[in-house]
């Protein structure tokens, strides 16, 4: 499919992809659901679990969501857009990565950008207790970069009907370099602040098998990655880690109809890390859009702003 030029045109007060990426977060973080949600544990079979919550199911189309890196049911993306897809018709299941909840999970292992066997396990889940499998699944920045990785591996055999992915990573090498850059060390900081205590967090209860004397010294992410992600999830270091979880190159497998939704101004990303014509199969739609920050698109009025995110993907599901 051709590359999309992309509908979202950005309010002109917020023009600029620092302020679409910080708008929603500081000013949409209380977003009050009208739909109710049933919260679930899930038991692993390597001991660990996840926390899951569904709206009503019954005689519903199943979207699954997954959010971004540190993010949770109360990222400002997520209840909107679990309104949106319900009121449209779907049943949603949001999912938490592995410690992400309001719980620490139980392993020193925890979640990581290419980390999509859990996504599947959550998949089989919904449709060994539903008997209908997941229409769809949606994934936010590194969830998105889960959700395209797990579709590409998949191929043919992938167990949805059609996939949306925004403000994907697709090069995780890129996005960490990037992140070292002018006001973007600001999200690297606040990114890597959080990781830092939910590693202190958790291993204040249990043994840690790495030898760290202080984490807050790995004060970037390619650190940070070499040091705690890549060595609790089975890779050698960063760059072993980055080669075989980034999802660029994936995306030529992809078999079912997907949405990849996709600013040039993401300030997380250089212009260049968004993939060519020639990487994407017949069935990847990307929508590439001048502004938009990271995971922004905030359209409308100053004291009526609109959130192009929630529509677009639920015109996507319901088309598809």
């Amino acid at each position: 499919m051709p590359i999309l030029k992309s509908s979202f045109s950005p309010s002109r007060w917020l023009s600029n992809p620092h302020l679409q990426t910080l708008w929603p977060v500081f000013f949409r973080k209380n977003y009050k659901l009208k739909t109710h949600l049933s919260h679930e544990i899930l038991e692993l079979e390597d001991g660990d679990f996840l926390e899951i919550f569904l709206t009503e199911i019954e005689d519903r189309p199943i979207v699954l969501i997954l959010h971004g890196l540190e993010g949770s049911l109360n990222s400002h993306y997520i209840k909107p857009l679990i309104q949106s897809l319900f009121f449209r018709g779907f049943g949603v299941c949001f999912m938490h990565f592995r410690g992400c909840g309001e719980m620490p999970n139980r392993l020193a292992r925890s979640y990581h950008s290419g980390d999509t066997g859990d996504l599947q396990y959550v998949v089989d889940h919904l449709v060994d207790r539903f008997q209908q499998g997941v229409f769809g699944v949606v994934g936010f920045s590194l969830g998105g970069n889960v959700v395209l990785k797990w579709m590409g591996e998949q191929k043919e055999s992938v167990s949805v009907q059609t996939a949306v992915a925004v403000s994907v990573p697709f090069e995780l090498a890129h996005a960490g370099q990037r992140l070292e850059k002018s006001f973007s060390k600001v999200y690297r900081k606040h990114l890597l602040s959080s990781c830092q205590a939910s590693y202190q967090k958790k291993f204040q209860t249990m043994e840690s098998p790495l030898d760290l004397k202080n984490i807050n010294e790995l004060n970037t992410f390619f650190r940070f990655d070499d040091r705690v992600t890549a060595p609790l999830h089975g890779f050698s270091g960063a760059v072993e880690y980055y080669e075989k979880c980034s999802s660029r190159q994936f995306l030529k497998d992809i078999a079912k109809p997907t949405l990849v939704l996709h600013a040039k101004d993401d300030p997380f990303m250089w212009p260049h890390t968004a993939p060519t014509l020639e990487e994407l199969s017949e069935q990847v739609w990307l929508e590439l859009s001048e502004n938009g920050g990271h995971v922004g698109f905030v359209s409308g009025s100053l004291f009526r702003p609109e959130y192009w995110l929630e529509t677009r993907i639920s015109d996507w599901m319901s088309a598809q």
